[in-house]
C-alpha cells in the first residue's frame, strides 16, 4: 500500500465514522461501525468493512441501509476529501471479530496437558 492510499483509507475511515455518529439519520445504522477502509491503488474504489457492535444478526439489515446511504455518504466523503474523484464506497460486513471470537473458544477447550519442568541436578 503506498503511503497517499494509506492516508487516504485512514481519512476515509475518519470522516465515515464520524457520518454514522453524527449525521446518519437512518436507525438501522446506529451503533455500527467502521473497522477498516481499503483503497485500490487509483484510488477508484474504497472497500469499508463495518460491524454493528455486539450484534451479528443485524447483518442483513445494516448492509441494506448502507445500500440506501451510500450516494448521501460518498457525496459527503467528497466534499471532505481533497481528490479528483470520489473513490466508489463499497459496504461488506466485517466477519473478522467473530472469526476471532470462534477460534478464542476452540483454543480454549483444547485440553493441552501441563509439560513437566525437570530441574538439571534430577538426573539419575
Amino acid at each position: 500500500m503506498s503511503i497517499k492510499q494509506g492516508r487516504m483509507s485512514d481519512r476515509i475511515h475518519q470522516i465515515l465514522s464520524a457520518l454514522l455518529l453524527r449525521e446518519v439519520s437512518d436507525p438501522r445504522l446506529r451503533e455500527v461501525s467502521v473497522t477498516e477502509v481499503k483503497l485500490d491503488p487509483e484510488l477508484v474504489h474504497a472497500t469499508v468493512y463495518v460491524i454493528a457492535l455486539g450484534d451479528a444478526t443485524r447483518e442483513r439489515e445494516v448492509m441494506a441501509a448502507f445500500k440506501r446511504a451510500n450516494g448521501f455518504l460518498r457525496r459527503e466523503v467528497g466534499k471532505r476529501v481533497r481528490l479528483r474523484h470520489t473513490p466508489e464506497l463499497h459496504f461488506q460486513w466485517d466477519h473478522t471479530l467473530e472469526q476471532a471470537d470462534r477460534i478464542n473458544k476452540i483454543i480454549s477447550a483444547l485440553d493441552i496437558p501441563e509439560e513437566s519442568v525437570d530441574s538439571p541436578g534430577d538426573e539419575d
